[in-house]
């Protein structure tokens, strides 16, 4: 409050303030000190805040440009994932592929297997059906020619020779038909 009672007990000239009134000395030295500040301010300071301005332009603009180059990188790098993924996933219907066609060959090649296997285990159980049967033919011709020797000695009451013997299970042999027991042909 001090330094406004101070201007306002300034004394008035003519009625009109000193501030206000037009002095043509004043203005000029007005002028030559706006011109001087200028002067300087355009040697000093005008070159530093340029300088500034250019920096911080040319900061912004590096600034721009590497995001510019980092989208573009980035871009560039989904591209290239998203080319791997799709040669991944090529490579991965081709192993899948691969991997049905082993499975088909495989199971194929089990379907023949089993079946050699199976025809191979007919034919042995044949074999050995063949070999039973002849086994069973052969214990039955024996039976049949001791009970053929045992009734001709009932019914002649004597004992044979070994060569009657041997004629008389021929001609019982002989008389016999075996065909229907060997089993099914093999037509």
């Amino acid at each position: 409050m001090g330094a406004l009672a101070s201007i306002a007990s300034i004394p008035l000239a003519s009625g009109n303030s000193w501030l206000i009134t037009p002095n043509v000395g004043l203005t000029i030295w007005t002028l030559v000190v706006f011109a001087i500040s200028l002067y300087i301010l355009s040697k000093l300071a005008f070159p530093r805040i340029r300088d500034a301005l250019d920096a911080r332009r040319q900061q912004i603009s590096d600034s721009i440009d590497s995001a510019e180059q980092t989208r573009k990188d980035a871009d560039q790098l989904l591209g290239e994932y998203r080319e791997r993924l799709k040669e991944a996933r090529a490579q991965a219907d081709e192993i899948v592929q691969r991997a049905r066609q082993t499975a088909e060959a495989h199971e194929h090649e089990a379907r023949e297997n089993g079946q050699e296997i199976l025809a191979e285990a007919a034919k042995r159980a044949e074999r050995d059906i063949e070999a039973a049967t002849k086994r069973a033919l052969d214990d039955i011709r024996r039976e049949v020619a001791d009970l053929t020797i045992m009734a001709a000695e009932k019914v002649t009451r004597k004992t044979l020779s070994e060569a009657d013997q041997r004629r008389l299970v021929e001609e019982a042999l002989g008389e016999l038909d075996f065909s229907g027991i060997s089993g099914p042909s093999n037509n």
